[in-house]
């Protein structure tokens, strides 16, 4: 029974931590572009590089 005293508290700390993070990554934007991020990957881009600038 005394381990509760233990684990009671724990359990908030840690719930309270990811509910921290969570809040931290709405806040940041993590969510906004749900499916730009998707799509995305099948954008082909075959563009060549610039050549870099020659420096007198």
């Amino acid at each position: 029974m005394t381990s509760l005293l233990y684990l009671i508290p724990a359990m908030l700390l840690l719930g309270g931590l990811g509910l921290a993070g969570f809040l931290w990554a709405l806040k940041s934007g993590q969510y906004d572009d749900m499916e730009g991020n998707a799509s995305r990957i099948l954008y082909d881009d075959d563009d060549k590089p610039l050549p870099p600038e020659e420096k007198i």
